[in-house]
């Protein structure tokens, strides 16, 4: 019998479809609706939706040259302090839409006369209501705990988003593309699923990524986490030099992203150094010279822009936290002291 977590890994190529054919036109005249009326994004989100807001970071700033913040929701929410927003439009990402805390900022904005806009998998949530416009996710009901189809779907929309602003037409095909590319790196790593079993012992391990793929980091860490309950640290390749790299000894797991692009050669030159100190090093890339590298290596297409590349890279990892989770027994769709809606204030 299979779980809902691998159906629903299984399905994201389909919800990636379901995004760009529902809501790509409705980004581009949004984008256009809001030309000219902010100056900076200010970004609300709590966990896996957190891990899509770094993404955006990158992205934002490096295509759009647009400033972003992540948003403190807490102040809004507990301390009962609103910052001036002026300038700011706020994007709130949630994929139940109903955390309180998410919907305080919102909240706030739209007092200050700041355009919003939620992202979200449930247009009727507290969320979609509060906001001035709704991007809805289409990715379907996700049952499993561990959010995958709905955190791939958030950072198509942020790309699309990205796309629309920028008005880029190879940008906008390169988008067009994305469910055809994540179903190749489904299949590529399914393969491998037999040899991801070695990871059933894992106690501890970290996970490196760098650029638009530090977003990717922390949710293959927070993956492992969820469906395994094994401590999992994500690090930027620049942070994990300055002090971390002295916890590694023989044998520690460490699992790299390394895509092709600006990134690539400071992830060679780290790959290199841990595999020098007796890391058991699992390269997740497209390039050939990369997992060469590797005690072991998961596939990713060659053809996949840097700038894509975060929502393919996840797939490998989504893959072994439910593959490590099978392993040890557990049950991936019930990560023990978890539940799929979090409401926090």
């Amino acid at each position: 019998m299979t779980s809902n977590l691998e159906n629903e890994i299984l399905e994201q190529p389909a919800a990636m479809q379901q995004l760009i054919e529902n809501e790509f036109e409705h980004i581009k005249s949004l984008s256009a609706q809001l030309a000219g009326k902010f100056q900076y994004i200010l970004i609300a989100a709590r966990g896996t939706s957190d891990n899509a807001a770094r993404y955006a970071q990158y992205l934002f700033q490096i295509v759009n040259k647009i400033p972003v913040m992540l948003a403190t929701p807490s102040v809004f929410s507990l301390y009962k302090q609103t910052p001036n927003l002026e300038g700011a439009l706020v994007i709130a990402i949630s994929q139940s839409g109903q955390s309180p805390d998410i919907v305080s900022v919102v909240t706030a904005a739209h007092h200050q006369n700041q355009p919003t806009i939620a992202i979200t998998n449930d247009p009727t949530s507290p969320l979609a209501k509060a906001a001035d416009h709704t991007i809805h996710l289409n990715a379907g009901i996700e049952k499993a705990v561990a959010a995958t189809k709905t955190y791939t779907t958030s950072l198509g929309t942020i790309a699309m988003l990205s796309t629309a602003f920028y008005q880029d037409q190879a940008m906008a095909a390169a988008v067009v593309n994305l469910p055809t590319w994540i179903q190749k790196t489904l299949d590529l790593n399914l393969n491998a699923v037999s040899r991801m079993e070695r990871y059933r012992f894992m106690e501890y391990g970290v996970v490196i990524g760098r650029g638009y793929n530090y977003a990717t980091a922390f949710e293959i860490a927070l993956k492992v986490k969820e469906l395994t309950g094994v401590t999992t640290v994500p690090y930027s390749s620049a942070d994990f030099l300055h002090g971390p790299i002295a916890t590694l000894k023989s044998g520690y797991p460490v699992i790299s992203i390394t895509h092709s692009g600006v990134m690539y050669p400071d992830m060679m030159d780290i790959n290199k150094r841990i595999k020098s100190l007796g890391a058991d090093l699992l390269i997740i890339s497209d390039s050939q010279d990369a997992r060469y590298l590797g005690n072991m290596a998961l596939p990713i297409p060659e053809e996949i822009p840097e700038w894509l590349s975060p929502i393919v890279n996840v797939l490998p990892g989504q893959i072994l936290g439910w593959q490590i989770a099978l392993a040890k027994g557990l049950n991936p769709d019930e990560p023990k002291g978890l539940s799929k809606v979090t409401e926090t204030l």
